[in-house]
């Protein structure tokens, strides 16, 4: 199912890219088959991050349920439920995105590195799914998408990543002061891993793995940088 359902679908729809890109320039299929993917997916990373900044603006409410019905774990249950609904607020949205992200990232993965570009598996393309006549993987004339260990992409994945972590970070805020300790530390802990960790280990894998893979998260965080400052207008706007 993993095969004929994912992998085979974003398969083709490359191979078509290829084929309509100029030069058949491969990385610029990356490019557009990630915009593809995350325009299909826009509804749900926008009910993600809209969960997020509401859930940051309800968070005293929600420390004041927590403190005050500590001991009615029903009564606790209900009237966060009460807030949820009352402020729009999908708790799961977050669980729905991560299994979004894990299959698509897996079949783009295999679509892109497993059948060995620049050869072209003919056996799994589509009837009317032709092999392009030209298969270039020099991106734009200068970066081999098939080697690794570029340290200019690298660079520059590791920045766009640091950029999407720190607005990230300024969406859900600082902890309250009227956090426990506990609660407070681990909330710093996990800005730290969130801010400096994260980019660290995209750069680590953009290194080991071939140039297409930085490339695709590259794109992935232009496009999320574009959609965070959309949503945080449309809100402003609405609020305004």
């Amino acid at each position: 199912m993993f095969e004929t359902f994912l992998v085979q679908p974003i398969y083709n729809a490359f191979i078509f890219l290829v084929g309509v890109m100029p030069g058949g320039d491969v990385g610029l299929a990356i490019i557009a088959m990630t915009v593809i993917m995350r325009i299909i997916f826009y509804p749900a990373f926008t009910a993600y991050i809209r969960t997020q900044i509401h859930m940051n603006a309800a968070q005293p409410e929600l420390d004041e349920i927590n403190k005050k019905y500590k001991d009615n774990m029903e009564e606790r249950g209900r009237r966060t439920l009460q807030v949820y609904r009352e402020r729009n607020i999908r708790p799961f949205s977050s669980i729905l995105i991560l299994l979004i992200q894990i299959p698509v990232f897996l079949a783009l993965y295999f679509a892109f590195f497993r059948e060995g570009l620049p050869a072209i598996a003919t056996d799994i393309l589509y009837s009317f799914v032709a092999a392009p006549e030209v298969v270039n993987t020099i991106f734009l004339g200068v970066l081999d998408i098939v080697k690794p260990y570029n340290l200019f992409l690298v660079a520059i994945v590791a920045g766009l990543q640091y950029l999407v972590a720190h607005i990230s970070l300024a969406r859900i805020g600082a902890p309250a002061a009227t956090l426990a300790p506990e609660r407070a530390a681990m909330h710093n802990m996990q800005r730290q891993m969130t801010l400096y960790f994260l980019p660290g280990l995209m750069a680590i894998v953009t290194y080991t793995l071939p140039a297409a893979a930085g490339i695709y998260f590259a794109a992935t965080n232009v496009f999320s940088l574009g959609q965070e400052l959309l949503i945080r207008r449309q809100l402003a706007a609405k609020k305004a």
